[in-house]
């Protein structure tokens, strides 16, 4: 499982040049949801990480690792 409170590097990587917003609208999930899960504070449940993993093209399975 994640550390809490160490940034998700790799997330904000895949993210590239799209807003938080952008990716968020997509995913189906808040903004404010989405800075939590990139800056580590939460931990997102299998379907939202299956979300953004459709989203960003990325395992979301790095999201337990």
């Amino acid at each position: 499982m994640a550390e809490f409170g160490k940034p998700r590097l790799w997330l904000i990587k895949c993210r590239g040049n799209l807003t938080q917003q952008q990716v968020a609208n997509k995913a189906g999930i808040s903004r404010s949801y989405y800075a939590e899960l990139e800056s580590g504070n939460k931990n997102p449940g299998v379907k939202t990480a299956k979300k953004l993993s459709s989203v960003l093209m990325f395992d979301w399975t790095l999201f337990f690792k």
